[in-house]
């Protein structure tokens, strides 16, 4: 298990954009389980949408994903100094809004990799519920 601190030394992210809280597990090159906390602080929660309600945007949830899928490839890579980033985005589907007191729990699933690329499957769900899930692509960069 990684908590936030194990996770700000694997990732480049920072407030406001680091957005998982805890990997709770790793299958190199296979699969990850991570949990993020919505709460009415995040930064995202501060514009109020529709009803006065704080709605996650689908972006967002598309970037959590590929946050914890870095986990996945970190071990693959040959160069450690690469970061995988979000190259490419496929089969998005949303199914119901995030609100703060919500706990994700984000799960993906490495298809396929080949020369610093991850296709991945994943999802977001809440109490066993599915929010959201999408197809995307990862890539090893040189970190600057």
């Amino acid at each position: 298990m990684l908590d936030i601190n194990n996770i700000k030394d694997l990732l480049p992210h920072r407030f406001p954009f680091l957005l998982i809280d805890q990997v709770i597990e790793i299958e190199t090159g296979k699969r990850a389980v991570g949990i993020k906390n919505i709460t009415v602080n995040d930064y995202y929660c501060q514009q109020q949408y529709f009803n006065g309600d704080c709605l996650i945007p689908g972006s967002l949830q598309i970037e959590i994903m590929a946050q914890l899928a870095a986990f996945v490839t970190m071990e693959l890579a040959q160069d450690k100094n690469n970061v995988p980033l979000f190259a490419a985005l496929d089969k998005a589907r949303f199914r119901r809004a995030i609100q703060p007191g919500d706990q994700l729990r984000i799960e993906v699933e490495l298809l396929k990799y080949k020369a610093k690329t991850g296709k991945f499957k994943g999802k977001v769900l809440i109490d066993d519920e599915l929010v959201s899930e999408a197809q995307f692509i990862c890539m090893a960069v040189p970190q600057t």
